[in-house]
């Protein structure tokens, strides 16, 4: 979420990759389990201690997405996603080497020009210390390390927030330092994000739309220093997804006008909706949040995979409180699927949303699971 960026035990997020997935943690807490801190209505997020990892919540991520060039003619698309999951078998153990915590990074690159989709990941093994000098996720901040991957976040001394990530990959390298231009939006009911139809399949989520970007990229032995605009979201949840979703689908769009825009929902088998949500928020305005029964996602053209036969809608009309939009793919061929890596395929690629009278009305990431094969962790 993204979002459904449970999406990241899909892979095992959104997003993205597992939506909400990865199973309840134990009622009664073991030897080395972390304090307990549960997704629930009306806790207050807390910055800058939420933006940091939340050990005993089962799946957590943080996803950003953008574009490097400009709005109307962006050159590249990218994304990264650092996930991180509890492991409840080995919290009896009392060595201080148990693997307490699994984390796992993705990151992408989307040449427009050359219609190529590079991609990439890391995962490790991590004994829940935030204070270790390798792999780790620490608690008071975002700063997480995954090998050479890194993603922190920090105050600024004249004001604002910058995030910071740094992801040598096997045929590019990306650099991004994303500048916060607006306050956070806190997604669903105060960061509550509902998942499905049962109280407790939900997330705490905030985004930061509207990031002002400037991404280093190194690709096919070239360095370049581009302009851009992010998103990115912070996901943490304890529970899975609802026994009939097989998958979801989700953007987040940065509107050219300076708003945000978030849809979002989990399938049934036969494609139908079971639950829904997202937000509109204008530029300077307050935020809308969306219900279940406000959204419509109707597929549109689809793109067959050649490696998994995934059938994806690249295409989308999407109706909403905010107005009748469509989203569609730049580049037909963005999804991740990664020779060696942890089994879950899905989605995810810069797209473009246009209003009713088909202008371009914003830029951002759309992702797709369950459709080359139901969501299996």
């Amino acid at each position: 979420m993204n979002p459904l960026r449970r999406r990241w035990l899909t892979r095992l997020g959104p997003g993205s990759l597992a939506l909400l997935a990865g199973g309840r943690a134990p009622a009664t807490p073991t030897a080395g389990a972390p304090p307990d801190d549960p997704v629930r209505r009306g806790r207050a997020l807390v910055f800058p201690r939420d933006h940091g990892a939340h050990p005993s919540a089962r799946t957590e991520w943080w996803y950003a997405t953008g574009w490097a060039g400009e709005a109307q003619t962006p050159a590249y698309g990218w994304q990264l996603t650092f996930f991180r999951s509890r492991n409840p078998p080995a919290e009896s153990s009392g060595s201080r080497l148990a693997a307490r915590q699994v984390l796992m990074a993705h990151a992408a690159v989307t040449d427009l020009a050359a219609g190529r989709h590079h991609h990439d990941l890391r995962l490790a093994r991590w004994n829940g210390d935030p204070a270790h000098p390798g792999d780790r996720a620490a608690l008071r901040d975002a700063d997480l390390r995954l090998g050479d991957w890194t993603l922190r976040r920090e105050d600024q001394p004249q004001g604002g927030a910058l995030w910071q990530a740094a992801l040598p990959a096997r045929d590019f390298g990306l650099q991004l330092a994303l500048r916060r231009t607006q306050p956070l939006l806190l997604q669903g009911d105060a960061g509550f994000s509902r998942k499905g139809p049962q109280e407790r399949q939900a997330s705490h989520y905030y985004s930061e739309p509207q990031l002002a970007a400037e991404v280093a990229l190194t690709l096919a032995g070239r360095n370049q220093r581009l302009p851009g605009r992010g998103w990115l979201d912070q996901e943490w949840s304890d529970e899975i997804l609802h026994p009939e979703a097989v998958g979801w689908d989700w953007c987040g769009i940065n509107l050219l006008d300076g708003g945000a825009f978030t849809a979002f929902q989990l399938r049934r088998r036969d494609g139908s909706a079971l639950w829904a949500g997202g937000s509109h928020r204008p530029a300077g305005g307050a935020t809308r949040a969306f219900g279940p029964d406000e959204l419509r996602f109707t597929a549109g053209r689809r793109w067959r995979s050649p490696a998994t036969d995934g059938h994806y809608p690249v295409e989308w009309d999407i109706s909403s409180p905010a107005g009748q939009y469509s989203v569609q793919a730049l580049l037909d061929a963005q999804e991740m699927a990664q020779a060696g890596g942890s089994g879950t395929l899905y989605w995810e690629g810069l797209s473009e949303l246009r209003d009713a009278g088909g202008r371009r009305v914003g830029l951002g990431y759309l992702e797709m699971t369950g459709y080359a094969g139901r969501l299996r962790l």
